[in-house]
């Protein structure tokens, strides 16, 4: 693969990580408002705010992920040309890297802290303050009513950090590579594959077709 390609590919990968670590912020926010907030949802979550929510995530991403993407293309790289990964990973392109690497290396971190670590933080906030209006709830019939309309994003949201923590936030030292491949395997292929079966595991048209088709084959052994 050439130069080029690959950081085209990790400019590609990267926004796809950082747009979706945006968005399950946004849904917590929804979720906050909803559960926290449910007399003024409707008015405050209306479908221009939710379009400019989601709009500001991909925008956001895109910029700061390009300003990173430009700092790498402009470094010299030698050595060898194969890299021993199913992707174009940045620490492993910055392995490769000739020139002083200090820039693209805070370009990163920042880019971190603000698109993952900050993300990561205002989503247990809203947690927080759900599980908090949740515990005020005096019927025990309408908190299992509440808490599960969370369970399918909070599912999201600890199999895709859990994953990115191990492979980014943990230290390098006693992580072979065989392991991070299963690690950046499970969360840029597993997490997109899990999210529709998770989110629609309480869509009721999708339940109710499921039993049909389950039936169905039932039936017809």
């Amino acid at each position: 693969m050439c130069l080029m390609c690959c950081i085209a590919q990790y400019n590609a990968f990267s926004f796809a990580i950082c747009s979706e670590c945006l968005l399950l912020t946004v849904m917590a926010f929804d979720r906050f408002l909803a559960i926290c907030i449910h007399l003024r949802y409707k008015s405050i979550m209306s479908f221009g705010f939710c379009t400019a929510l989601a709009s500001f995530s991909w925008i956001l991403s895109f910029i700061l992920i390009c300003i990173e993407t430009i700092t790498i293309s402009k470094l010299q790289f030698c050595g060898p040309n194969v890299v021993n990964h199913f992707f174009c990973d940045v620490y492993l392109l910055l392995q490769f890297a000739c020139t002083d690497i200090t820039i693209a290396q805070l370009e990163i971190t920042i880019l971190i802290v603000l698109l993952v670590v900050l993300p990561f933080i205002l989503i247990v906030i809203s947690y927080i303050c759900i599980i908090s209006s949740i515990l005020k709830i005096q019927s025990l019939t309408r908190r299992r009513k509440v808490f599960p309309t969370c369970s399918s994003h909070l599912t999201v949201v600890s199999i895709f950090y859990d994953t990115v923590s191990g492979i980014y936030m943990l230290p390098s030292k006693g992580k072979s590579l065989n392991m991070t491949r299963v690690l950046s395997l499970f969360y840029t292929v597993g997490t997109p594959l899990v999210n529709p079966v998770v989110y629609t595991l309480r869509n009721k048209e999708l339940s109710k077709a499921y039993q049909k088709m389950h039936s169905k084959v039932f039936d017809a052994t």
